[in-house]
């Protein structure tokens, strides 16, 4: 009997080894499709940044040209000297930080104050007040956009950065009311217990306790502010309507216009928007690697608790 189990115990080692073996087949292909397919996603996703970094090294002439020319030959590197030369870019620059600069520091104070509330007070009707806020994220930008223009034009803010600005201090949005509530439910309560203990009232325990620990949360929301403001068009487009008081955003546009209109041809103004798209492209790429920590790490936070 002992011979028996003595003669069997090489044939179980043999099928353990080979299942392994199988086992780890299966894992490299199932690792190399899943590869393969984020190559392909990568590729598909910066192939239209690619096109515009081309293109804005490429002669007039061949911005438009069939079939399309990938690799500029020659590279018009003046083309970006040129396009400096004749964009409004300090004055629309220093339209679109004052709008960033609002927008940010109101949000990022409104927001999280709410969420506090949302997060850690206790009081009747909170559950359904914080659904109730929720459900604003169901209703569109453009149902409320006629009663807000009407109201600025009242009070007299039409072609001032106010309209971009004042209303992300009453809240800062429903998303980013959200996300916050969900991270200031993950830190334990004992925090705000200590805090009691020591003489904090609810405002000082928010304003010295939770929110500097709150730190990734609030880094994930100033990303996605600067992008938003960054690329907005709609709002600004309504609000704003001389050259002087535009974003980048809409400056862009009407430079490109007016530029077409000068030249009576289009493509011959093509190469040059793509140059200065390419520079408005590059703050928010920096911004997000140079944040890349407090994102990756604010998102995964907030969705630990629900």
């Amino acid at each position: 009997m002992a011979l028996a189990k003595s003669s069997q115990l090489p044939v179980r080692d043999r099928a353990g080894d080979s299942e392994r073996a199988r086992r780890g087949a299966r894992g490299l292909v199932g690792r190399s499709l899943l590869y393969l397919t984020l190559v392909a996603g990568a590729i598909v996703f910066t192939l239209p940044t690619f096109w515009m970094i081309s293109t804005s090294l490429k002669m007039p002439w061949q911005a438009t040209a069939f079939p399309p020319e990938f690799i500029p030959n020659p590279w018009a590197f003046e083309t970006y000297a040129e396009s400096w030369e004749q964009f409004p870019f300090w004055v629309s620059l220093k339209n679109t930080m004052v709008i960033e600069l609002g927008v940010l520091v109101g949000r990022l104070l409104s927001a999280s104050l709410v969420a506090y509330g949302f997060a850690r007070l206790r009081f009747p009707g909170r559950e359904w007040l914080f659904l109730v806020v929720l459900s604003t994220l169901m209703i569109p930008y453009h149902v409320t956009l006629v009663p807000q223009y009407l109201l600025f034009k009242e009070l007299g803010w039409l072609n001032t950065p106010l309209p971009l600005i004042v209303p992300w201090w009453f809240g800062g949005g429903a998303f980013f009311i959200f996300l916050l509530r969900q991270f200031f439910r993950s830190i334990n309560r004992e925090m705000d217990e200590a805090a009691r203990i020591d003489g904090c009232g609810t405002f000082t325990t928010f304003w010295y306790i939770l929110l500097p620990m709150s730190l990734p949360a609030l880094g994930v929301v100033a990303i996605f502010t600067f992008l938003n403001e960054w690329n907005d068009f709609l709002a600004p487009l309504i609000y704003l309507n001389t050259e002087d008081t535009q974003t980048l955003a809409i400056a862009i546009q009407f430079w490109r216009n007016h530029a077409t209109l000068a030249v009576q041809w289009q493509r011959a103004t093509f190469p040059q928007t793509m140059a200065m798209s390419t520079i408005l492209t590059i703050p928010p790429v920096l911004v997000f690697f140079l944040l890349q920590r407090y994102f990756i790490q604010g998102i995964v936070v907030t969705g630990v608790k629900g």
